[in-house]
Parts: structure tokens; sequence; C-alpha cells
């Protein structure tokens, strides 16, 4: 007698029995995929109101106590991390071209993870939510990894913020 008779189990009911695991697993790895990213950046869609002259975007901490939001640089999808700390707005390298961001001059910067060259560069349009920023001060950092965005005071210092019960109030007065 073969093993697939043994089994009771025909070959074929055995590949669709493991097709139908790889699907439900599949399905299992999405749903979490994307629990797991709203908890990384709860503002994948931010919430924009406009009050007379003034656009307000509402930002949500997120689960490590940072502002990550999702928004746009020259058009193109990316996800911010606000820091107040940032100079520019810092860009990885390997973003650039993506972008549409052109390599300045060097210039030596202070960073967390200590000195670094950066290439100076300019952002046409940012936009988080309907903020929407020209001409933006920036840098690109071959030393960062990752996809995140640092959101630095060369935009927000064009924009009104205050923090308030685990939430981030982002102003743009046109």
């Amino acid at each position: 007698m073969s093993d697939s008779n043994k089994s009771g189990k025909s070959p074929m009911a055995k590949s669709m029995a493991l097709l139908t695991w790889i699907a439900v697993f599949a399905v299992f790895v999405l749903f979490f995929q994307d629990q797991i990213n709203a908890k990384l950046n709860p503002n994948q869609a931010p919430e924009s109101r406009q009050m007379g002259n003034q656009v307000e975007v509402k930002l949500k901490r997120n689960a490590a106590g940072h502002y990550v939001t999702s928004g746009l640089i020259n058009n193109q999808p990316v996800v911010f991390l606000l820091d107040t700390g940032a100079t520019n707005v810092s860009v990885p390298g390997h973003l650039a071209s993506r972008l549409g961001l052109r390599s300045g001059a060097p210039q030596r910067v202070s960073t967390a993870n200590g000195d670094r060259i950066v290439y100076q560069s300019n952002i046409d349009s940012l936009n988080i939510g309907n903020i929407n920023l020209y001409n933006v001060a920036a840098n690109l950092n071959d030393g960062m990894q990752g996809e995140h965005i640092l959101l630095g005071m060369s935009a927000l210092k064009q924009l009104n913020f205050v923090q308030k019960d685990g939430w981030l109030y982002l102003t743009q007065t046109l």
C-alpha cells in the first residue's frame, strides 16, 4: 500500500489542506501587520480641518510616545517622525531619487548618533493632511537607515503646534 493510501488522504487532498493553511496564515499575517502598522503610525490618514484662515491637523501619539504620520514629499508618499531637535527635515539618502531631491553641498551636523556629513537639499512641497509647505530646507543623510523621515524645525517652524492629552495639533495659517 502506498504512503498516500495509509493516511487515507489522496495527494490532492493533502495539497488542498496545505494550501488552505497557507491562505489562513497569510490572512493572519496581513491582519496583524495592519495592527502593527497602526500602532507604529496611528496617523496613516491624518485628520485635517479648516477653521477660517487656518488648517489644523490632529496627530495621535504612537505606542512608543512619538508622533509619526504619513504625508507626502514632492507628491510621493512618506512617513514622518516629528523631531523638534532636528534643525532641518532629514531624509535618508537612499530615498533622495524616489522623492526627487537633489544632493547639494556637504555639511557637518551633530546627530543623536554622532557627527555626520549630510548633503543640503530642498523639498519643493511637503504635505501632512491638508497642511501644505513649500521650499523646505532638508538634509540628505546617507547614515540614516529605514524609511522614516525626520520632520525637523525647517518645516515645523512654519506651523504652530500644541501637545495635549496624547495628541499634537499642527496649525498652519494660510
